[in-house]
């Protein structure tokens, strides 16, 4: 697996795992844990050194599981948390970064993952009560401390990031980015060009749609968190089929998969560019992989980006009460 270089040079594997998928929001939650440990392992094996998870998945017991599946290989890997929610007792009580809530927070991931210093510690959401200069110069403390070793922000607005960065330089955000949203091309990446902060996108494979295996008539199971997302009603499904057979004709033309196809898009816009598609299947796993020894050509992504613009995507990302959580 060839490596990429985010902010304040902390190198990484140039795609990363992300672990949400294997505790919560994709339907029923693996029962079986050691299917789960065996996958971050194999993952690990295959070169993956970059793995993201959060307090607030489960809440806990996705760090927990990163925890004991990472413990043997912890000195080779980087993983990646994030605080930004007032947990007491396995309760979410609200968006919260206080300097006191980031405190307790990073003492609670050190132990379920089983570190002594966390990698990357992401905001997860701008707390629009509290001062970001205010949560950069608490990480900046942790980092002095040694509890971290680096800083990011999650869905930050470009101005937010400037101030933030002006006090604890901040090594990535973390924000979704994909071929059916690209709002982050307006001015996010470019401050982040200017500043020299590296850039993880999450659902970049716009969470399963762009891999082709969703269609109009695909039923989700309860629990799956695409039940609630606008775009991902049937008629908008239909709409934005249209970019799904745009990735699948570039896909059929370089013999490779759309899911490769979306990923290696992501990798061409930018060396500094780290997506983390999650997954609980090992040949996932090795699909989405497989995307990093995959160039596409000038006239790929030409086309791409051509037949792209005219395709006008249908459904908000979110519901309306998780999109204003966003510091967008």
């Amino acid at each position: 697996m060839r490596l990429r270089t985010l902010g304040q040079g902390l190198e990484v594997s140039a795609i990363g795992l992300g672990c949400m998928g294997m505790s919560q929001s994709y339907g029923p939650n693996p029962g079986d844990e050691q299917a789960m440990i065996t996958l971050l392992r194999d993952a690990v094996d295959r070169g993956v050194t970059f793995f993201d998870t959060a307090e607030v998945y489960g809440p806990y017991v996705n760090e927990e599981l990163v925890g004991k599946a990472l413990a043997p290989v912890r000195d080779q890997v980087v993983i990646a948390t994030k605080f930004g929610h007032d947990l007491r007792d396995g309760r979410s009580y609200g968006t919260s970064s206080r300097p006191d809530v980031i405190r307790r927070a990073v003492e609670g991931s050190l132990r379920r993952l089983d570190l002594d210093t966390i990698g990357l510690y992401y905001q997860h959401r701008v707390d629009p009560d509290v001062p970001i200069e205010d949560v950069a110069g608490t990480v900046k403390e942790l980092i002095e401390a040694g509890k971290v070793r680096h800083f990011g922000m999650s869905e930050a607005a470009a101005g937010t990031i400037r101030r933030a960065h002006a006090v604890q330089p901040v090594t990535a955000v973390q924000s979704e980015y994909s071929l059916w949203l690209r709002t982050q091309e307006d001015s996010v990446l470019p401050t982040l060009a200017e500043l020299g902060i590296g850039f993880v996108p999450f659902s970049p494979l716009g969470k399963g749609f762009l891999t082709g295996t969703i269609d109009s008539s695909t039923t989700f199971t309860p629990g799956d968190i695409r039940t609630s997302i606008p775009r991902f009603d049937e008629a908008n499904r239909q709409a934005n089929q249209d970019l799904v057979d745009l990735i699948g004709r570039v896909a059929d033309r370089r013999n490779a998969t759309p899911a490769q196809i979306a990923l290696a898009w992501l990798l061409a816009q930018q060396p500094w560019i780290v997506p983390i598609p999650g997954t609980r299947r090992l040949t996932r796993l090795e699909e989405n992989l497989g995307a990093a020894d995959l160039s596409l050509s000038s006239s790929d992504l030409a086309e791409i980006d051509d037949a792209a613009g005219k395709i006008e995507i249908k459904g908000a990302r979110y519901p309306d009460h998780l999109e204003r959580q966003t510091g967008l």
